[in-house]
């Protein structure tokens, strides 16, 4: 016999409560979602997450988030058994890498870099930003413990962090300085992505890389053809990663490689490119989870006056402090000024060589991919926590200086 018990209905007035609660929880989503796409919210939430990870580490939850970062998973069988912070460093910022791929790929076929002499002044400043810290660090350090292994370090800019500290003090300057400093910054992402696979990959296991080569030939053919099922895409994506896990190369090159084979071109009636969707997509994601929780899991080291003093008397780490702080704003600068000495660039009618000057300091906001090659240059120790704690310390200065030069420009122009 059934139940004659029967649920009430719901009154009109409670269903559009229901719904009103439903609405705006998707519009306070989507404004979410909005905020994590801008520069400046992006930043601040990478910051948010280094100071988070800097106090938790120098509190009595220090041992427990050095067991949360050591805790292993993943499937053994496919070598995937990765700590809690390699799963960061490997897994969550190969969608950054992604994202760095998108930009890249649309500056080269329809933005400034499609143009050699319009990409000449920021190839040429990121060139110059990537071998004067390299060749300073590396002086300041030769012949000192680890001095051979810190070079590299210092070679990166922060695409996220130095675009965050320029949209916040920078507003009423010209667009095209944005655009120098993106251009400039993703180049040098590359150079950075380079080395990685270059210097840090210790063997190379060949069946793998030819599996993700495979792999991603289908990608780039299936984006020719037109192929619309994003499930597809995203199982191609996870199986390259894995596959160039499994060859030795930094998994990061997979998000790499990913960005720069989606195509950034509409097709007639077509709404937004495959990069745009995509890009609009996942930049959320990226911003708001993947490098915030790299950096959560990449920051947390111990600080003392001993540390700090470290920094300053071990040569490697300090080496990586003056490579950012001097000599990113240096190269940027020599860079950029051959160039134009030699005509193959010319500088922005919009710009003068202050502004360039204040946008070299910036990318001595090395952050994300300085601690990524840290950690891949130093062994877990003493050493690899003075290197952070250098690039940590010299992104602060490098950020700080930079917002004064460019609120002074700002102040100049306004005038």
């Amino acid at each position: 016999m059934g139940d004659s018990r029967t649920r009430p209905k719901a009154s009109p007035r409670v269903k559009r409560m229901k719904r009103r609660r439903a609405q705006a929880a998707r519009s306070a989503a989507a404004d979410v979602v909005r905020f994590l796409r801008t520069e400046q919210i992006g930043g601040l939430v990478l910051l948010g997450a280094t100071a988070l990870a800097l106090i938790i580490a120098n509190s009595p939850l220090s041992d427990a988030y050095q067991r949360l970062s050591a805790y292993t998973f993943g499937p053994q069988s496919l070598h995937l058994d990765l700590s809690v912070a390699q799963w960061a460093q490997d897994g969550l910022l190969t969608v950054f890498f992604v994202v760095a791929g998108l930009e890249l790929k649309r500056e080269l076929v329809i933005g400034e870099l499609r143009s050699p002499r319009q990409a000449a002044l920021p190839i040429a400043g990121a060139i110059g930003g990537m071998v004067v810290p390299a060749l300073l660090c590396f002086l300041i350090a030769f012949g000192a413990p680890g001095g051979s292994d810190a070079w590299a370090v210092p070679v990166a800019t922060d695409i996220a962090f130095a675009l965050a500290v320029l949209a916040i003090c920078a507003r009423d300057l010209p667009p095209s300085l944005r655009v120098f400093l993106l251009s400039l910054a993703i180049v040098d992402d590359l150079g950075a992505i380079l080395l990685i696979a270059l210097v840090f990959t210790a063997h190379v296991a060949f069946l793998p890389l030819l599996g993700a080569a495979a792999v991603l030939v289908v990608y780039a053919l299936l984006q020719q053809f037109r192929f619309r099922g994003w499930w597809l895409y995203l199982l191609l994506g996870l199986a390259a990663w894995a596959l160039v896990h499994a060859s030795g190369v930094h998994a990061t090159i997979a998000g790499v490689a990913i960005g720069l084979l989606t195509r950034v071109k509409h097709d007639p009636g077509e709404h937004e490119s495959p990069a745009e969707a995509l890009e609009h997509r996942i930049q959320p994601i990226s911003a708001g989870i993947c490098v915030p929780l790299f950096a959560f899991f990449s920051a947390g080291i111990a600080i003392s006056a001993g540390a700090l003093g470290a920094i300053f008397t071990d040569r490697a780490s300090l080496g990586v402090l003056i490579g950012l702080v001097v000599g990113k704003t240096v190269g940027v600068l020599l860079g950029a000024a051959v160039a134009v000495r030699a005509k193959l660039a010319e500088l922005p009618e919009a710009l003068d060589w202050r502004d360039l000057f204040a946008v070299a300091v910036v990318t001595g906001c090395g952050f994300t991919v300085s601690l990524l090659i840290a950690e891949l240059a130093f062994d877990y120790g003493e050493q690899q926590a003075r290197v952070k704690g250098a690039v940590l310390l010299g992104s602060l200065i490098a950020s700080l200086l930079a917002a004064g030069l460019l609120r002074r420009q700002v102040r100049v122009r306004t005038r």
